[in-house]
């Protein structure tokens, strides 16, 4: 097997439930599915789903370029909301972020996530080219 390499960001909750926001493996990064949360712990963009999307994609690219990666790189992404009348301002975030790169996705409507205020979460799965 390839060397591991797992990407951290210090949350609490990591180490609670045994996980960590990547992990890199070769050419694959997969990144665990990402709250729209700011570096105090606190959710952003409250009642926004497009702002809150952004915020999404935001800590994952940063958790993709601490593995060696990018936005680039993205093959899938998995987005679970809450109120999937919000597919569009959401989908326009991802759009934004994935229009040229265009990843095989999901949009999946979840009864709730962790914190009643978040909307979205996201999850992506990258392969470091060449």
């Amino acid at each position: 097997m390839s060397k591991r390499q797992n990407i951290s960001t210090g949350a609490p909750w990591e180490s609670i439930v045994g996980y960590c926001r990547a992990v890199r493996v070769g050419a694959h990064v997969a990144v665990s599915g990402t709250a729209p949360v700011g570096d105090d712990g606190a959710v952003v963009g409250v009642g926004d789903a497009y702002v809150q999307a952004k915020r999404c994609i935001a800590i994952i690219e940063k958790a993709l370029i601490e593995a060696g990666s990018g936005l680039g790189d993205v093959v899938r992404t998995r987005m679970f909301v809450t109120d999937i009348s919000q597919w569009e301002a959401i989908g326009r975030a991802h759009g934004e972020a994935f229009a040229d790169i265009r990843p095989a996705t999901a949009m999946v409507e979840v009864s709730q996530l962790i914190d009643p205020d978040m909307l979205v979460e996201i999850e992506a799965d990258a392969i470091i080219g060449d």
